[in-house]
């Protein structure tokens, strides 16, 4: 149940940005612009539907550990659905080309970065930049999230635990870990200098060409 309340967290936030957006308008939007914010809002529904389904199902299958039938899709479509929770002006993405066309399970993969750019944005500093970076590596796909918070020991100690906490602390991490070594991959942690903590997701991939 734990499980089941903390992923239904980010994309109801996502849905929220979204409907947020259209009802400011801080300056008239495009056609194009309306049919991506609806794109968007259709994918995170229909992402809340896949963990209502999971949920009914079996409620340890909300982590989708162990599980090959997922849909795979490129990276850039995850990331625009991801990113959409972040305001404009604290935003930082860049991808490279091979990055972004790179195809990662759809649905694992959202809730992993998902889970890291929510807590980018919880624990970094009010009005802090959040971070997001991806491209090929020899050894296959690195996906980082960065904020300019601290390395703080319970961070560390997230990253160590072998089980869920009894709270929902750590709890998010704790999932995208499953599911990231469901694909074979690991998150790693990074300090970044002179300050900011940087996650990075480590997905195996064909190797690049350089």
């Amino acid at each position: 149940m734990r499980t089941f309340c903390h992923e239904f967290r980010t994309p109801v936030n996502t849905l929220a940005a979204l409907t947020q957006a259209l009802a400011e308008e801080r300056r008239p939007l495009s056609g194009d612009e309306r049919r991506a914010i609806a794109a968007l809002a259709r994918d995170q529904a229909a992402h809340l539907q896949g963990l209502l389904g999971a949920a009914a199902a079996n409620t340890s299958s909300l982590t989708l550990v162990g599980r090959q039938d997922e849909q795979r899709v490129p990276l850039a479509q995850v990331l625009s659905a991801v990113t959409v929770v972040v305001p404009p002006d604290r935003r930082r993405i860049r991808v490279t080309r091979r990055a972004a066309v790179c195809e990662v399970s759809e649905r694992r993969t959202r809730q992993v970065l998902g889970n890291l750019v929510e807590n980018a944005l919880r624990h970094g500093p009010p009005g802090g930049q959040v971070g997001i970076y991806a491209a090929r590596r020899r050894s296959g796909l690195s996906v980082t999230v960065t904020d300019e918070g601290r390395v703080e020991d319970t961070l560390v100690e997230a990253l160590r635990r072998p089980a869920p906490t009894a709270g929902m602390s750590g709890l998010g991490l704790w999932i995208a870990r499953q599911l990231v070594a469901a694909d074979g991959g690991r998150v790693c942690l990074h300090r970044l200098r002179p300050q900011g903590v940087a996650l990075e997701v480590l997905l195996p991939g064909p190797p690049t060409a350089g």
